[in-house]
C-alpha cells in the first residue's frame, strides 16, 4: 500500500475513534444531567399544577391546567415579598463583605513580604478543621451579650471578619500576579492601596467572581443561622421562613410552596448564567500555582 494512502487511512481511523469516544462522552453527560434535572422539572410541574390535578390520584405528571397564577397567588399565602426582601439585604451585604475583607487578607498573604506571612497564613488556613457545632455556641453567647440575637447582624458582621476558605482561593491566584508590576507601582510612589485596587483588583476578577457566587449561595441558602439567630416572621428569611409559616397555619397548598421553592433557586440561576465564565477562571486558574 502506498505510504500516503496507509497515513491518511490511519488518520481517518483515528478521527473516527475521536468522534466516537466524543458522542460516548456526550451521551452520558446528557444522562447524567437529566438525572439531576428531574428533581428541577418535577418542581416545575408541581408549581404549575392547579389543585383540581393535586387532588387526583396519582397526580398527574404533566399539568393538565397551567395555573401560572400559582407564582402571583404565593404573595397573598404568604409574607413571600418580606421574606425575599430579607434574603437579599442579607446575601447583598453578606457578599459585599466577603469579596472585600478577604481580597484585602489575601492581598498581604500573598503580595507583601513580611516575617512570619506563611505561618501566620498556615495559622489561619488551619481555622478550616474547626467543626462548626465547636464555635456555635461561643458565637452564640458573643452575639447575645452584643444584644444582636433577632437581628441581621449575627449574619452579616462575620462576612466583613474574613473566611479561611476564601483567603486561600484568593491566594492561590494572586499569587500568579506577576511581582514586576507590583514591584514597578511602588517604585512610582504608588500606596499599597492603591496598588490593591488599581493594579490588582482589575487582575483578579476572576477570583473575586468566584468569591462572590460562592459567598451569594451560602448566604442566600443559609439555613442554620436564620434559624438560630432570627425569631419573628418580620425578620425570616426565606430559607426558613416559608417552612415556619407552612408549620405555624398549615393551610398553604403543596403546589403554591413548590411555585415558591421556584422562584427561591431562580435567583441562584441566573446569577452564575451570568458570572460563570469569572467562575470557571477563577477555580482553574487559581490551582495552577
Amino acid at each position: 500500500m502506498d505510504p500516503a494512502a496507509a497515513r491518511e487511512n490511519a488518520q481517518r481511523v483515528l478521527r473516527r475513534k475521536k468522534i466516537t469516544a466524543g458522542i460516548g462522552k456526550r451521551i452520558f453527560l446528557v444522562v447524567i444531567s437529566v438525572i439531576f434535572l428531574i428533581p428541577l422539572l418535577w418542581m416545575l410541574s408541581t408549581a404549575l399544577k392547579s389543585t383540581g390535578d393535586l387532588s387526583k390520584v396519582p397526580p398527574p405528571i404533566i399539568p393538565q391546567h397551567w395555573a401560572w397564577s400559582n407564582f402571583k397567588e404565593v404573595f397573598k399565602q404568604l409574607p413571600f415579598g418580606t421574606f425575599y426582601l430579607n434574603s437579599f439585604w442579607i446575601t447583598l451585604l453578606t457578599t459585599i463583605g466577603s469579596v472585600a475583607s478577604n481580597f484585602i487578607v489575601a492581598y498581604g498573604f500573598s503580595c507583601i513580604e513580611w516575617r512570619g506571612r506563611d505561618k501566620v497564613f498556615y495559622l489561619v488556613l488551619g481555622t478550616l478543621f474547626l467543626p462548626f457545632p465547636i464555635t456555635l455556641i461561643p458565637m452564640f453567647d458573643m452575639f447575645a451579650r452584643l444584644h444582636w440575637i433577632n437581628t441581621y447582624l449575627p449574619l452579616v458582621v462575620p462576612a466583613f471578619l474574613g473566611s479561611a476558605f476564601f483567603t486561600f482561593l484568593l491566594r492561590q491566584f494572586l499569587l500568579q500576579i506577576p511581582r514586576d508590576n507590583l514591584d514597578a507601582a511602588r517604585i512610582d510612589g504608588a500606596s499599597e492601596w492603591r496598588i490593591l485596587w488599581q493594579i490588582v483588583a482589575p487582575m483578579a476578577r476572576p477570583a473575586l467572581g468566584a468569591v462572590a457566587i460562592f459567598s451569594a449561595v451560602g448566604a442566600w441558602n443559609d439555613f442554620l443561622g436564620p434559624l438560630i439567630y432570627l425569631q419573628d416572621n418580620a425578620h425570616m428569611t426565606l430559607s426558613i421562613g416559608i417552612q415556619s409559616f407552612q408549620q405555624a397555619n398549615g393551610n398553604v397548598p403543596y403546589n403554591l410552596l413548590m411555585a415558591g421553592s421556584l422562584m427561591i433557586i431562580l435567583p441562584l440561576v441566573i446569577l452564575f448564567f451570568i458570572f460563570q465564565r469569572y467562575f470557571i477562571r477563577g477555580i482553574t486558574m487559581g490551582s495552577f500555582k
